[in-house]
């Protein structure tokens, strides 16, 4: 499960859709959260998160981006000594009960469907930084 955050959150959100990095960016600023990322792909990806300052407390990946995956990214952060105890959830429009299911084994501390869901953004989001575990598929 993850840590509670109890601090001024910092989110890195990867999706290669600019309508769905557009989407999040509103959400989050209209939800106060101002200090986040959005990276449009996942080259380079350690590199450019150890570059970044501070570092994310809430990882939202998108499983199908490229040239990694959100399951080859969630591996990176699991391996990574700082990294490892991060918030990481994916962000997939893949919410069938077997996928929902490979994200949990995966090690993911929880799941946002596509599309986001406007109305429930912001209890959604308390709940992870509460250390929560949140698989919001619907």
């Amino acid at each position: 499960m993850a840590t509670a955050i109890t601090t001024t959150p910092t989110f890195l959100y990867i999706d290669d859709d600019a309508m769905g990095r557009e989407i999040m960016d509103m959400l989050l600023s209209s939800k106060g959260y101002t200090q986040h990322t959005i990276f449009e792909d996942s080259a380079d990806f350690l590199a450019r998160v150890e570059a970044l300052n501070p570092t994310p407390d809430v990882f939202l990946l998108d499983v199908h981006v490229g040239p990694h995956n959100g399951f080859e990214m969630l591996a990176m952060l699991r391996s990574h000594p700082d990294l490892r105890s991060k918030t990481i959830l994916a962000v997939t429009a893949s919410v069938m009960n077997e996928e929902v299911a490979q994200l949990k084994k995966a090690g993911f501390d929880g799941a946002i469907g596509k599309p986001l869901d406007f109305e429930n953004f912001a209890t959604v989001i308390e709940a992870i930084l509460a250390g929560k575990e949140v698989w919001y598929v619907l």
